[in-house]
């Protein structure tokens, strides 16, 4: 497993990361503890170090398998958490003051919330859930931020950027005061290598990539007929004819299929870790067989310049739909 620097925290933690959104039993449809829990470990086995989690993962559910497979294997690995906006609401809205959203005793609160679940004196990263530019001058946030710094409580501190408004986090980035942000780029969604990645680079800011695999669309599984459980979130996700539409996009790919990326899931990793600016990418990982494909492309060859440029083509501008 290769590794990389998470922007100025200067830790190096593997490129493929584990998305633990999944594994929380929260709209994703059934989900078994027991297969999650030997996903981590088997995570663990092939060099995964960075894990991503969130307090509304099941209300702490995520956060406790992920305790209890690093209690069972005695090892020391990354975890980046997430405090949710007190408002529950995604994502941020502008209008929205301060204080509805990130008080300091929610922040505090969901911050001791998540040491308890993961069993832990210190989270390595503490992000907000939802961002908007239009709290980047209040003091509140910053003062409570620099306050559990100081108390020992989190190491670093990032931002989850609002899906598909990747310009939305570009002034908190260049304020210097963000460790890392976490954004939505894939072979789909392509917006952040715009402006918000090469402003990353310019300032040393960490990105944790989300969503991938577009949510399963670039897994390589799905097909116009494909149904989900009713509460898998996916069913409004890729309703409105956009299921079909993604079938017939990823059929266009597949003739970029060669040896060095044989499978679709392997050509979208490929492509979000051919950009310089991806510290680590968090494809989700609920089942072993998906642990054992999403890992195996570290370490192996880069896709070639041509390939990438190509891959470019493929954007699709694209209206939010309703996710975490």
């Amino acid at each position: 497993m290769n590794s990389r620097l998470l922007g100025r925290t200067g830790q190096k933690v593997s490129e493929i990361g584990f998305g633990a959104w999944g594994i929380g039993k929260s709209w994703w449809g059934k989900t078994d503890d027991t297969e999650s829990l030997r996903s981590l470990r088997r995570a663990i086995e092939l060099g995964v170090t960075f894990f991503d989690t969130a307090y509304v993962y099941g209300d702490g559910h995520s956060e406790q398998l992920i305790h209890q497979a690093f209690r069972e294997t005695r090892g020391r690995y990354f975890v980046a958490t997430k405090c949710p906006p007190k408002n529950m609401g995604w994502p941020a809205d502008p209008r929205t003051p301060l204080k509805e959203a990130f008080p300091e005793d929610w922040m505090t609160s969901c911050t001791e919330r998540s040491l308890q679940n993961l069993g832990t004196d210190c989270l390595d990263l503490q992000q907000f859930h939802v961002w908007t530019d239009a709290w980047v001058d209040q003091d509140e946030w910053k003062n409570t931020v620099a306050k559990l710094k100081k108390q020992g409580k989190i190491r670093w501190f990032g931002v989850s950027i609002n899906d598909l408004d990747p310009d939305s986090a570009l002034q908190l980035v260049e304020s210097g005061l963000v460790d890392t942000v976490q954004v939505i780029y894939n072979i789909f969604e392509q917006a952040p290598a715009k402006s918000l990645f090469p402003l990353c680079q310019k300032m040393n800011v960490g990105v944790i990539v989300r969503v991938p695999l577009d949510e399963g669309g670039l897994s390589g599984t799905l097909t116009p007929q494909t149904k989900f459980e009713k509460e898998d979130f996916r069913s409004n996700y890729f309703a409105e004819g956009r299921l079909a539409e993604t079938c017939a996009r990823v059929e266009k790919l597949k003739p970029l299929l060669e040896s060095y990326a044989p499978t679709i899931p392997e050509l979208a990793l490929k492509f979000i870790l051919g950009h310089p600016a991806v510290s680590v990418v968090i494809p989700g990982m609920r089942r072993v067989k998906n642990v054992e494909i999403n890992t195996r492309i570290s370490g192996s060859a880069p896709l070639p310049k041509d390939v990438l440029q190509e891959l470019k083509k493929h954007a699709w501008k694209r209206t939010r739909h309703p996710i975490v």
